[in-house]
């Protein structure tokens, strides 16, 4: 690849710097693909993680002028990941990120010389603005999650000092922003206002927050329709403020592999009545809240579809298991978008991340939040109160009376169908923004500009 890149005449190259954790780096892709696909004749050199790469990549799409590159991860050598750690590695990596990529680009560089025109990066790798201001060109950060969540990182200071004398009053509102009313401070991100303050991912938050208003455009994903009032707060504090979700309405379903024969298994069943349920990539749920969720399932019935990471005979009971062979399927994988756009599927039981909204948005799928990390629960309670377009958990966490509750409410004709009505909503909303002279659309179209002109 590296070697078609040297012998290719580019009128420009663009930098992209990835963030190598969750759904990160296949974002940032698939827009830098959207990117491509607009402008051929600019080369666009995507720095990650060869392991991340390897995942991302592996996909078999190509585009003859994006070209990725390896970056340190920042582990030691023969490290091993630590259990009930899950954030060491990336902890690790941002340690390192700042030389990592300033060598990663440097080495390319010796082989690849193309003018440089712009830098993209994911917004938590706050040190890429300091490099496109060295090289004098646009740096434009991408925020993988939604509005809301980026408002309270840029206004860390604001809600340290208005909860400063909160205590231990987790259950306190957020009374001091507008569109915050069902927010509660239980809710907010860790490193805000709770957890370690001095942690690596505090601190890149910490920098973040500095640097973003210096960026030439911050680009998020979602579309201001949805959260207008987060719109309103952020337009004023950056540049450029460029809200482009959803980014693919239509995926080609040719690509997204179905190895498990999940569709197969979902075509058999009857419309509306299967669970999907999926918690990310490295999420996994404590022994007690599992059994929970299985003792729900088998009472209730529902049948389920259930992407799951790790050993189901080290997990599930052997009674359970013996459930799945009648009742639904386990899978170390689902293609995700695909199995949320099947009509065989009711609900979507997941940890509420804010691309897994999306999906379900676009697949008009209620869901049943069970909030873990980061935004997770922000976009809870915005699901929830915000959009009543999906369902909460008493303290967040599974019981199997709150599963059993949740969805009764959501197989229920009448309150299934008020929640449904109100996802149409949003829907609705998504595709008028990315209709051709929709809100999306032009500020996709402002980031061609941007960076290709």
């Amino acid at each position: 690849m590296e070697e078609v890149a040297r012998t290719h005449q580019w009128r420009h190259q663009v930098l992209i710097f990835a963030f190598p954790f969750g759904s990160h780096p296949s974002f940032l892709l698939n827009l830098v693909r959207r990117l491509a696909g607009e402008a051929p004749a600019v080369k666009f050199s995507f720095f990650n993680t060869s392991t991340s790469n390897a995942a991302i990549f592996k996909d078999g799409r190509r585009n003859h002028n994006v070209f990725p590159y390896s970056v340190g991860d920042g582990l030691p050598e023969g490290y091993v990941r630590k259990q009930g750690v899950p954030a060491e590695p990336a902890a690790l990596f941002l340690k390192a990120a700042a030389g990592n990529f300033r060598m990663a680009v440097a080495a390319a560089a010796e082989t690849a010389a193309v003018e440089v025109r712009g830098v993209v990066s994911d917004a938590f790798l706050w040190f890429a603005g300091e490099m496109a201001a060295e090289m004098e060109v646009p740096w434009v950060p991408v925020w993988v999650p939604g509005l809301r969540s980026l408002v309270v990182h840029l206004h860390t200071d604001l809600f340290r000092q208005k909860l400063a004398d909160s205590g231990d009053d987790k259950e306190k509102v957020i009374n001091f922003l507008p569109g915050f009313e069902a927010i509660r401070k239980v809710d907010l991100q860790e490193g805000i206002v709770h957890g370690d303050l001095e942690s690596p991912f505090a601190n890149m938050l910490r920098k973040m927050e500095i640097h973003l208003p210096k960026a030439s455009a911050v680009v998020v994903n979602s579309f201001k329709e949805a959260e207008p009032e987060m719109f309103d707060i952020l337009k004023p504090m950056l540049q450029k403020l460029l809200t482009i979700a959803p980014l693919n309405i239509t995926p080609s379903t040719s690509i997204i592999a179905d190895e498990y024969g999940c569709l197969e298994w979902l075509d058999k069943q009857k419309p509306m009545s299967v669970a999907y349920i999926c918690f990310g990539t490295f999420l996994a749920l404590p022994p007690h809240e599992l059994t929970a969720l299985t003792e729900a399932l088998v009472e209730s019935r529902v049948h389920f579809l259930w992407s799951f990471r790790g050993n189901p005979k080290e997990s599930f009971s052997k009674e359970f298991l013996e459930v799945v062979y009648v009742q639904g399927k386990l899978v170390p994988w689902a293609p995700q978008t695909r199995v949320l756009a099947h009509p065989s599927v009711r609900v979507f039981i997941a940890h509420c991340g804010w691309n897994s909204v999306l999906e379900a948005i676009m697949a008009g799928v209620p869901m049943i939040c069970r909030p873990f990390v980061g935004d997770n629960a922000l976009n809870a309670r915005t699901m929830e109160f915000q959009w009543k377009a999906g369902l909460g958990l008493q303290n967040g966490i599974f019981t199997k009376d709150e599963v059993m509750k949740a969805m009764n409410l959501i197989f229920d004709p009448y309150k299934g169908a008020e929640i449904s009505r109100n996802l149409k909503t949003l829907k609705d909303l998504a595709l008028e923004a990315a209709r051709p002279e929709g809100s999306s659309t032009k500020n996709f179209n402002s980031l061609v500009e941007l960076l290709t002109k």
